[in-house]
């Protein structure tokens, strides 16, 4: 079983494998996108963050963790890379670059 930090080492080369033997690839986060990938979907990972501050100061102001709901990510990023839809020989259409919330040249 590949370990996920491996995984994470590895995203550059799994990319240009993809590329190399014309796989398209969906991510859940921007940095495969970043490496090579094609596309990603998944939670913005500084809106995760900057929200578990605010449980963070719940805590310190003396909440029970407890008594804290459970939240789910409300924020997500679509992000497209166009240079490796070029290499894959893909039209990415009007309408889903319009929806990206970062296109990568």
């Amino acid at each position: 079983m590949l370990a996920f930090g491996t995984y994470q080492a590895e995203r550059q080369r799994l990319a240009e494998l993809a590329t190399r033997y014309r796989l398209p690839t969906m991510f859940h986060e921007r940095d495969h996108v970043e490496a090579g990938g094609l596309m990603s979907y998944g939670p913005d990972h500084n809106d995760l963050f900057r929200r578990g501050a605010i449980y963070v100061d719940k805590i310190l102001k003396g909440a029970k963790p407890a008594d804290i709901p459970v939240e789910q990510p409300t924020k997500f990023d679509f992000v497209i890379n166009l240079k490796t839809a070029k290499a894959l020989g893909l039209t990415i259409p009007p309408s889903l670059l319009g929806r990206a919330d970062e296109i990568i040249q």
